[in-house]
């Protein structure tokens, strides 16, 4: 068996900020990022794959409202879940088809991840879900619903949106299956969106709960879990930068996990951007994976073997 490698795709690998999101877009667009998946299959790596869904989250969220005067709108828990196997479905398709002759599966696994109901974020929850609303529905809606909503946009007729909890990712309910799985050579499709978030209630059960875990955070606990030794996430950058933004902006190709935390504390990395891709790669790696890689889908294969991509290890 090759290296084990955990893919984390971001959502611009499903529907671009352009699109409307129509699944014919988002076939398109998955297809592409399965035939830069394959090429690792066919170097030998044995994969484990994980991805976002904000917006077709954000989409099944309004469909939801649109509708409820019809049907029963479903909670936030059971949209992560819907999305999972959405993706998953149009993922497992592409390359099944992709990889037909080489002898490989491709499964999906509806994935609880494990998080903690003390979380502080659950005290002040800052993850914006869903649409905009104006100030009047977005009252009511915080009335009737129980929901709490900011304004995240300073101007405008839309200013507020929901907010959910965004909790630390505990661990992988499913680990041990997607472990097997990958061991007898499938390729699996897990935690999608960062999974479903889950917690023991007071009789030790699970219990869905209304959040959204970091996919990449969730990425980077599912890798462990199952033993993997590289974290690949692929974003739509190349490299993450010194000085984003500045005439002195420069690439990084190598961190420590010592160099990562002190550039975070000094603030180089974007809180909603490339801080917690940094932050859930220096995390895999302190936990005993050998390397996290952060680039873009089309160098996915070069930065496995070193030529690209901002690399970090724990020397």
């Amino acid at each position: 068996m090759g290296k084990r490698v955990l893919v984390a795709l971001g959502g611009n690998a499903i529907k671009q900020p352009d699109e409307k999101g129509t699944f014919e877009e988002q076939m398109k667009n998955v297809e592409t990022a399965c035939v830069q998946i394959a090429q690792l299959v066919r170097r030998g790596y044995d994969l484990v794959i994980t991805h976002g869904n904000g917006p077709q989250v954000g989409n099944l969220s309004i469909q939801q409202e649109a509708a409820v005067d019809q049907v029963p709108s479903q909670p936030l828990v059971v949209l992560g879940a819907m999305t999972q196997g959405q993706i998953g479905y149009m993922m497992q398709q592409h390359l099944h088809n992709i990889l037909d002759g080489d002898g490989k599966q491709v499964v999906t696994v509806v994935t609880q991840v494990l998080v903690s109901k003390d979380d502080p974020d659950f005290k002040d929850p800052t993850k914006p879900v869903g649409p905009f609303y104006t100030d009047e529905v977005a009252h009511k809606l915080a009335v009737e619903r129980g929901w709490v909503v900011k304004k995240v946009r300073p101007t405008g007729d839309r200013t507020w949106r929901r907010v959910v909890p965004s909790p630390a990712p505990l661990g992988i309910a499913e680990a041990k299956a997607i472990r097997r799985m990958v061991e007898d050579g499938m390729i699996v499709i897990a935690s999608g969106g960062g999974g479903i978030p889950v917690f023991r209630n007071a009789r030790g059960k699970l219990e869905g709960v209304d959040a959204v875990i970091d996919k990449d955070r969730a990425g980077a606990k599912l890798a462990e879990e199952v033993g993997t030794e590289i974290l690949l996430i692929l974003t739509d950058v190349e490299h993450a930068m010194m000085d984003y933004g500045k005439p002195t902006q420069a690439p990084i190709r190598h961190l420590t996990v010592a160099e990562a935390k002190k550039r975070l504390s000094e603030g180089h990395f974007g809180a909603g951007s490339m801080g917690p891709k940094v932050e859930a790669a220096l995390g895999f790696v302190e936990r005993g994976g050998e390397r996290a890689i952060i680039t873009s889908l089309a160098k996915a294969v070069d930065a496995v073997e070193g030529k690209t991509g901002t690399h970090i290890s724990l020397r």
